[in-house]
């Protein structure tokens, strides 16, 4: 009796061994995608766990990247911190300056000899996550740009051609007062004010919104979005909010439920909505540039990138690091990479990505799905790269608060302007001593 216990005790202890010696190393991913864009991150994890045994990919949401970006910090200081942290990108700044809390990308891909080859990505995309010496800090994942999107059920009942986007302002103020003589009652609004209208109009105009190359030559950059020519944009906005030609719906994305209802005709946003849309939307729409001044030389230049990136976190176990690294080669795929553009409206962020996608013919049958893309692959020179700026995120706060009281009529827009580029520049100044 005692010899069988004993038997079934190493029996057992070798079973508990071997299941010990085949558990699967936990990669803890936080992110900020929600609603389809949610699904499609779970998804990715489930295709990458069921791919092989040794890793495990665990995907939590931790609300919007602001939200996710204060619990990441959290986190870090704690000691607790994921593998994996998705941070949007005006919070590129931070995480570069915050020495030894990120390991880059190029590195964990060299020490799991994993073949890697940053020329492979879209130059705007990898420029903006890149360091000076041509590595990868940060892996792009769901990158975005801002593109205007408009209901064409509403601008036939306006007597507008559905298949004839605007493409300059002057055409989307004839537009706007078509819509409105049409009935409307939103016949314009804007999402993201800070990113669509100052720094992806800056760079479509060809214009700083700062010195020192937008941040990218140091941190002693000052803002410059109150040019004559950004006054002039905030002015011609102020006229159509007055007329009702423009509506402000909010901050942040607020807009985008009133487009997707039908409420109003046209949008300015990012374009990953466009997964949203293309599931809910109970209307015929279409994805199109932004609108430029003609008057302008150099516009339209391209786009900025918006959107995250992943981040990987230091202090891992090098088992962790080497899941990190699969799981990365993994949702780079050509083929895979190219699917989550097609299901998102994000970028395909490679351009054998992109290739691929054009060789199904989803541009052909998705009119206008290549814009993004198409704003983003042209040259980029230091006006339009992209902004590496500190404290972005409080500068995007200041510029809501300033041009809210344009909307009221409380400030004129070169006031407005004049202000938010004064206290951003007391933010960049405190952000450089900090990191100096």
């Amino acid at each position: 009796m005692k010899l069988k216990k004993i038997a079934l005790a190493t029996i057992l202890g070798a079973g508990t061994l071997m299941s010990a010696s085949y558990a699967q190393t936990e990669i803890q991913w936080w992110h900020s995608m929600n609603g389809a864009l949610n699904d499609w991150v779970n998804d990715l994890a489930k295709e990458f766990n069921e791919s092989q045994t040794d890793y495990k990919v665990v995907p939590v949401f931790k609300g919007d990247y602001e939200q996710s970006m204060t619990a990441g910090i959290a986190a870090i200081r704690s000691g607790n911190a994921p593998d994996i942290l998705q941070v949007f990108e005006v919070g590129t700044a931070s995480m570069i300056y915050s020495k030894g809390v990120t390991k880059s990308v190029s590195e964990i891909m060299k020490e799991n000899d994993i073949p890697f080859d940053i020329n492979a990505y879209i130059p705007a995309v990898a420029g903006y996550y890149a360091s000076p010496e041509g590595d990868l800090l940060s892996l792009p994942f769901n990158s975005s740009t801002t593109v205007m999107y408009y209901n064409k059920d509403e601008f036939k009942k306006a007597g507008l051609d559905p298949d004839k986007a605007p493409k300059t302002w002057k055409e989307v103020r004839a537009a706007t007062e078509a819509l409105k003589a049409s009935g409307s009652k939103c016949p314009m609004t804007i999402s993201w004010m800070g990113w669509t209208q100052l720094e992806s109009f800056s760079a479509w105009h060809n214009v700083p919104y700062s010195t020192k190359n937008n941040g990218f030559g140091g941190m002693d950059a000052e803002l410059q979005f109150n040019s004559p020519l950004h006054v002039k944009h905030f002015e011609n906005l102020s006229d159509m909010a007055k007329n009702g030609l423009f509506v402000y719906k909010g901050r942040s994305v607020a807009s985008q439920p009133t487009f997707l209802s039908g409420e109003c005709a046209i949008f300015m946003g990012s374009s990953g909505f466009y997964s949203g849309l293309k599931r809910d939307a109970k209307f015929d729409f279409a994805e199109t540039t932004l609108p430029y001044y003609d008057d302008v030389e150099g516009a339209p230049q391209n786009t900025v990138i918006g959107g995250a990136s992943l981040w990987v976190l230091n202090g891992k176990p090098a088992e962790n690091y080497k899941g990190v690294a699969k799981f990365f080669e993994f949702i780079s795929q050509p083929e895979r990479a190219a699917q989550s553009h097609m299901r998102t409206g994000y970028l395909p962020i490679t351009k054998e990505a992109f290739e691929i996608t054009e060789k199904t013919g989803f541009y052909n049958e998705n009119p206008g799905a290549d814009v993004p893309v198409q704003q983003m692959i042209r040259d980029t020179n230091d006006n339009t790269r992209g902004l590496r700026l500190g404290n972005m995120l409080q500068i995007r706060t200041i510029v809501d608060e300033e041009t809210e009281q344009v909307w009221t009529g409380k400030k004129s827009p070169k006031d407005a302007l004049d202000s938010a580029v004064e206290r951003g520049n007391a933010l960049l100044k405190r952000f450089e001593r900090v990191n100096k």
